[in-house]
């Protein structure tokens, strides 16, 4: 390990916010550095009290998490937040830009912001956030905010949702519905109250670890992915095999084992002869 990368590593331990940032890139990039990062600091992870937000575009997010972010840091607690917007197709930045929304917080030393870009991942999430929501919209969360409170149709949409939630399991839990006004502080101390119940409501650590399993699989299959197209895409004998599925002369199955077989020596033993 190289000396930047120690001092990198270091100073995400001591809390500096450009290291952090600094980090973040190298593991969204890819950058082989981060290699090294996440495996020196990934076993002093895991004690903070992660929440994810999620919701149609409109409805709030980005002031809701402010207004929680004030209210966390009254408590004295330290926030850090990460915004996962749409990518530009062109930069493949970060398209939104919701850091605009919390820009009151940008110069409080106990608040680290950082938006991040899908970088043309599904559902709004980039590899390097480590989610993975496929789950129906009323299956994933543990706490549902109705935002915008204030306006005449925000008691009908949680009444709406109470009855949605009603239609589940009787043994399954029910997520509490909050109104809350973001804008106007209205609800905000009952969703954190709500919130905090949750955490302190047990069964999260055993989620946590099959949380952690399931991202495990998910990166490696999004990165063999991106390995297979990319030697695919290199390699004119297995561009070939696609080309003789399109013309019907091959069949799909018999390709994956042969792509499968050349890619990562899988099925040595009976991989077909495609010559």
């Amino acid at each position: 390990m190289n000396d930047d990368t120690q001092r990198l590593i270091d100073g995400v331990r001591a809390g500096d916010t450009r290291a952090l940032a600094r980090a973040i890139t190298l593991v969204e990039d890819g950058d082989p550095a981060s290699y090294r990062l996440v495996e020196a600091l990934y076993a002093d992870t895991g004690r903070t009290h992660a929440v994810g937000f999620t919701g149609p575009p409109g409805v709030g997010k980005s002031s809701l998490i402010s207004a929680l972010v004030t209210h966390a840091r009254a408590l004295g607690r330290t926030v850090g937040v990460i915004s996962v917007d749409p990518s530009s197709p062109f930069t493949h930045g970060a398209l939104l830009g919701d850091r605009i929304r919390l820009a009151d917080h940008f110069l409080d030393p106990g608040v680290f912001i950082r938006s991040m870009g899908t970088r043309g991942h599904a559902g709004g999430l980039a590899e390097a956030t480590l989610q993975a929501l496929k789950a129906g919209i009323m299956e994933i969360p543990d706490v549902i905010a109705v935002n915008k409170c204030e306006h005449p149709l925000a008691r009908t949409t949680a009444t709406d949702v109470r009855q949605v939630l009603a239609l589940g399991p009787r043994e399954a839990a029910r997520p509490p519905v909050i109104l809350t006004d973001a804008l106007a502080g209205i609800g905000i101390g009952q969703l954190w109250d709500a919130v905090e119940a949750h955490r302190v409501s047990g069964g999260l650590e055993e989620r946590r670890r099959r949380n952690l399993a399931a991202e495990v699989f998910a990166v490696a299959s999004a990165r063999a992915r991106r390995h297979l197209e990319a030697a695919v895409a290199e390699d004119p004998e297995l561009a070939r095999l696609l080309e003789q599925v399109e013309r019907r002369e091959l069949d799909p199955l018999s390709a994956v084992r042969a792509i499968l077989h050349q890619v990562f020596h899988l099925g040595d033993e009976d991989s077909p002869d495609t010559r």
